[in-house]
């Protein structure tokens, strides 16, 4: 057995001889790291040992129905598709300290009566788990827990218990005898992951690997461990408030745009039904700069409050903050208000946030955006039954959103009265009794609800 001593790239797993300052591949800085690796001098022999695979025809291969596991965890299942699937290999990232180990236990709890659950712990003794479990409430009788970082030794005592689910907490302190690097390197992630991933589908058992965060907010390690395993989930919410949002990056089995959300305690992590009531809770009356909009996280429907904030600036270059939301596209709206209203905010500090830390990507949060950045300007509160959605372009026109009447008919659940969407598409025709449909093809109708009230 022979070693060799290459450098890595932590972002897209290149190969170099020697260090180098930049990537040449994915063009990244500082991201080469030494690697050792043990190579194996193969034989004819062993090459020709090799099992070969026969193709098959595509009109005879036969449908696999996914075999789902649900973990009792309603917020948990809506982001998996529906409960783990038999053999896959699900990732759960998050920043430290975010609820991983707390939500894992838990899981814990809720399928250690039914099923045979190992628990591997690499950064926690068995004693921290008991307290853990003991705070939470758990005590499943179908539990074993493993604090081992060799996965050698994983393996073994997995074959000793034969689990139906098993949990790495986490990838990055595993270690294998095949690489002579340190844990938590790239060769180290790799060789582990590649161990655990060929056992649990060889096997049909659900594997969940917890992956630490590096300090950029992307998962630690090479980027070759996201493509291997079968559903990546990032768990996301800040330290200083109560909720906590997962969402999945990935699922070869589910959709990725559905998320589940959490409130932590001290009891645990309980799962919210329904975000928007949590989301609007402490909104205020009577203030400029807020205003209400429907969103679809997957086929949940969340309204979200828009809260922007506009004071002259006192430097020749005005600062632009945005907080949940895309900064490009808050530039590409504030461009378009000073063009097409006039407004005058080029020398203007402009701050956007979204209330309660959630992430809007789709642009049928414009028209919410752009009311709360004209109502801050003018200093006009946007009254408190009004919601407004829809996308605008760069003629200041409003486009059509998807699932227009879906998202009415939440509003509406929760008080809004006045509705305004976009006229083109199907917005002129949803049906509510009692609501009041504002049609708009312009940003100028957004002025006029604002000044006016109509």
């Amino acid at each position: 057995m022979k070693t060799k001593t290459v450098y890595v790239c932590s972002e897209c797993d290149w190969q170099s001889p020697k260090w180098m300052g930049r990537c040449p591949q994915c063009g990244s800085w500082n991201t080469f790291t030494e690697e050792t690796f043990a190579k194996k001098v193969s034989s004819p022999t062993s090459a020709s040992a090799v099992r070969k695979e026969s193709a098959v025809q595509f009109s005879e291969m036969e449908n696999s129905d996914c075999e789902r596991t649900s973990t009792r965890i309603g917020e948990l299942d809506r982001v998996l598709g529906g409960g783990l699937v038999t053999g896959s290999v699900v990732l759960l990232a998050g920043e430290p300290g975010i609820g991983k180990s707390t939500l894992l236990m838990q899981l814990c709890g809720k399928m250690g009566d039914d099923l045979r659950l190992l628990y591997v712990s690499g950064e926690e003794s068995k004693g921290q788990l008991k307290i853990r479990a003991d705070r939470l409430g758990v005590s499943p009788s179908e539990l074993f827990v493993l604090t081992e970082t060799a996965v050698e030794t994983v393996i073994s005592e997995y074959e000793k218990c034969r689990p139906d689910v098993v949990i790495i907490d986490s990838i990055q302190t595993m270690n294998s005898e095949r690489s002579g690097s340190t844990a938590g390197s790239i060769a180290q992630v790799r060789e582990c992951s590649a161990l655990i991933m060929s056992r649990a589908k060889a096997d049909g058992v659900s594997v969940i690997l917890v992956g630490h965060v590096n300090k950029e907010g992307g998962i630690a390690g090479p980027k070759v461990l996201e493509h291997m395993v079968d559903a990546v989930l990032c768990f996301e919410g800040e330290r200083t408030q109560s909720h906590r949002i997962i969402r999945a990056v990935k699922n070869r089995y589910g959709s990725t745009n559905e998320i589940g959300v959490f409130e932590m305690t001290d009891k645990g992590l309980i799962e919210v039904a329904n975000p928007s009531e949590m989301l609007l809770s402490g909104r205020p009356d009577g203030v400029s700069g807020s205003c209400a909009v429907c969103v679809l996280e997957g086929t949940r429907p969340i309204v979200a409050e828009i809260q922007a904030l506009v004071a002259p600036s006192a430097y020749p270059s005005p600062k632009r903050t945005a907080d949940g939301l895309d900064y490009n596209r808050m530039c590409l709206l504030l461009a378009v208000l000073e063009k097409r209203l006039g407004i005058r905010l080029s020398t203007c500090d402009v701050y956007l946030n979204v209330v309660g830390g959630l992430r809007i990507d789709e642009p049928a949060v414009d028209a919410a955006v752009a009311m709360a950045i004209m109502s801050s300007v003018k200093d006009i509160p946007v009254p408190r039954d009004l919601i407004v959605m829809g996308e605008i372009g760069l003629s200041g026109e409003f486009r059509a959103v998807s699932s227009a009447q879906q998202r009415a008919s939440e509003a509406y659940r929760l008080g809004f009265t006045r509705i305004a969407v976009p006229k083109r598409g199907k917005g002129s025709e949803i049906k509510l009794d009692g609501a009041e449909i504002i049609p708009m093809n312009s940003i100028y109708n957004e002025l006029l609800l604002l000044t006016e009230g109509k």
